[in-house]
């Protein structure tokens, strides 16, 4: 599955089946935010070695936003493979876009806010952006937002402004892929 989007949702799915589903930290250049942890929240790497990584080839997809580079590796997508679990991606629409030239077939989901209004107060009240890093985040999250809107982009566009709503939207989504891992380990 790729998921666009940082969400609550996500965070429950991955408590209540954590015997299936794996979240997939990307690799980035940025630096590593108050309690960010390499190689929970993202693989922080050099930009020279993430450069070498995308001119081998060693990435599925990859995107440069305010400045820093991001991208999710093929080795570590074999690796979830091989444990016949399940990938949750955290890409931007660039990604989504690389990734649908890949022989991958996820389900895509976008999780969106209500309004980039409600965003830019949910970032606000997080305290980790500067005002200029916030409002390339915004400035992103409306193209994302528009673009998801057309067709075959995504699978199901979730609007994150219930929270279990939300969650039953998603799951229902998912529950099917859960089941079929979760029968084949019996």
């Amino acid at each position: 599955m790729v998921r666009h989007k940082t969400s609550n949702q996500i965070t429950r799915m991955l408590d209540e089946y954590f015997d299936t589903l794996i979240f997939l930290s990307a690799d980035t250049t940025r630096n590593p935010r108050p309690g960010e942890e390499n190689g929970k929240d993202y693989h922080f790497v050099t930009r020279e070695k993430m450069q070498e990584g995308i001119d081998n080839g060693e990435f599925i997809e990859n995107a440069e936003f305010s400045g820093n580079m991001y991208g999710t590796s093929k080795s570590s997508i074999e690796d979830v493979q091989a444990h016949n679990l399940i990938c949750i991606l955290d890409v931007d629409i660039q990604g989504v876009k690389n990734i649908k030239k890949t022989d991958l077939n996820p389900i895509y989901i976008s999780i969106q806010p209500p309004s980039i209004e409600i965003l830019e107060k949910r970032l606000r009240d997080r305290q980790t952006e500067t005002e200029d890093s916030l409002q390339k985040r915004l400035e992103a999250a409306r193209i994302d937002m528009e673009l998801s809107k057309e067709p075959g982009v995504f699978d199901m566009v979730i609007i994150n402004d219930d929270l279990e709503e939300a969650y039953e939207k998603l799951r229902s989504v998912l529950i099917e892929e859960i089941e079929k891992v979760q029968d084949a380990k019996k």
